[in-house]
């Protein structure tokens, strides 16, 4: 019997991206597997039903959820969901398992094997399975192109026979894969830019970039400096003072865009 890997289409508000594409399909099938897709799948991700050729189409998401082999989602599955796997199936994607604690347990009740995609490490040899930098990047670039459609006045300078106006002051919070491409973007868009973290490790990175890194001191030794990619939670105190110090760079500036991650917890600044 040849392995059923399945796809639903993504239920969340705003979620118009989906976890297995008809080139990728093709590849499955190709391989010996079979496909089989919620009807709409892709639509949203801009896949009409039509390219997905070799795909097979069941009638609704209870349908694909009893016979995947392996499920393919973008968003966690909600409890309900996992209650309707087929025994034994193996669910990947991105699963928040930090925060999603009852839809975890209801996937350890189930026996049911998980990858979480946003959980991968960071390490060349898993360098294409890593989904969260790409996204990262998108949510970065996006960010600031959606300052620049909002922002009352150009991002560049732009000298006028009327005169010269002024480019926009741009702050990135946060220098990890969103915020770097955050920085660059804000840079080819003529802004003068900079940019915080609470790594040390981060400064070079900021400024190579040609943006000017805010140093802020936050006497607390290496609180939330993390390792890696990631900072780590600070504590009320770090973060009192974060705000305290960094209120004038703040307020001078048209355009705020912040970033910062912490795996597990909610990020503040």
């Amino acid at each position: 019997m040849p392995i059923t890997i399945g796809a639903l289409r993504e239920s969340a508000s705003g979620e118009t991206r989906v976890s297995l594409v008809p080139e990728v399909v093709d590849k499955f099938v190709a391989a010996g597997a079979r496909v089989v897709l919620e009807p709409g799948a892709g639509v949203r991700a801009q896949f009409p039903d039509a390219l997905y050729k070799n795909g097979e189409w069941l009638a609704g998401s209870a349908a694909v959820l009893s016979q995947a082999d392996v499920l393919l989602t973008v968003a966690p599955l909600s409890v309900e969901q996992i209650a309707q796997l087929k025994p034994g199936a193996v669910v990947v994607g991105f699963l928040q398992a930090h925060t999603k604690h009852a839809e975890v347990k209801a996937l350890r009740d189930r026996k049911i094997t998980s990858f979480a995609v946003e959980l991968i490490p960071r390490i060349s040899r898993a360098q294409s399975m890593d989904g969260l930098s790409s996204q990262a990047s998108l949510a970065g670039y996006k960010a600031v192109l959606i300052a620049a459609n909002n922002l009352e006045k150009f991002m560049p300078m732009l000298t006028t026979a009327a005169g010269t106006i002024r480019p926009s002051m741009a702050l990135i919070i946060g220098a990890g894969v969103a915020g770097l491409q955050a920085i660059a973007t804000a840079r080819r868009l003529g802004a003068v830019v900079e940019a915080y973290d609470v790594r040390e490790a981060a400064k070079e990175e900021v400024r190579s970039l040609g943006a000017r890194f805010v140093e802020i001191d936050l006497e607390t030794g290496q609180e939330g400096s993390g390792s890696g990619a990631y900072a780590t939670a600070m504590s009320d105190e770090a973060i009192a003072k974060q705000r305290e110090l960094m209120l004038k760079t703040v307020a001078a500036s048209d355009v705020v865009i912040t970033t910062a991650q912490v795996q597990g917890a909610k990020a503040r600044c």
